[in-house]
């Protein structure tokens, strides 16, 4: 394993328009069936769409675009949504979507931290529970979830429209 990362000069905040590009970078370096360079990878990052999808997101009083910087750079991503529900006595789910780490870093533990970050404001946001899906193709990142205290107890599906 690779060394762990000085955690103290991992810093998590809120995203900002300005991270758009890298945050779209990072989730496409970090999918099961990326195939395409880094310099098609920037460029696809630029696209409008995903400025308007930022903005949406940040409207929105149920979600929370986090992001990890290292010496002032973005090197990890994820989304928090709340979801509240009548399950369990009206008992709000956090859900965590996109996590990603610079590749660069993975196995350094700033996905732990940044994980460990979105789980607290989960909890300060009133959530009793967070959960998350992953690519089943993404074998490391499930050793990473089992290790870090989650449960694999369901199984996903999706339905792509």
């Amino acid at each position: 394993m690779t060394e762990a990362a000085d955690l103290a000069a991992v810093t998590m905040r809120e995203a900002r328009r300005e991270d758009v590009a890298r945050i779209a970078t990072l989730i496409m370096l970090g999918a099961a069936t990326q195939t395409r360079t880094l310099a098609e990878i920037e460029e696809e990052a630029q696209h409008p769409a995903y400025l308007a999808a930022f903005d949406e997101v940040d409207a929105s009083p149920y979600n929370t675009l986090i992001v990890a910087e290292l010496d002032g750079k973005v090197v990890g991503t994820l989304q928090l949504t709340l979801i509240p529900g009548l399950a369990y006595r009206g008992r709000k789910r956090a859900k965590l979507e996109s996590v990603h780490v610079h590749p660069d870093l993975r196995g350094r533990r700033v996905g732990e931290a940044m994980v460990a970050h979105a789980v607290e404001v989960a909890r300060q946001k009133g959530a009793g529970l967070v959960e998350l899906t992953s690519d089943k193709a993404r074998e490391a990142a499930h050793r990473f979830y089992l290790r870090i205290g989650f449960n694999q107890t369901h199984e996903g599906f999706k339905l792509v429209l």
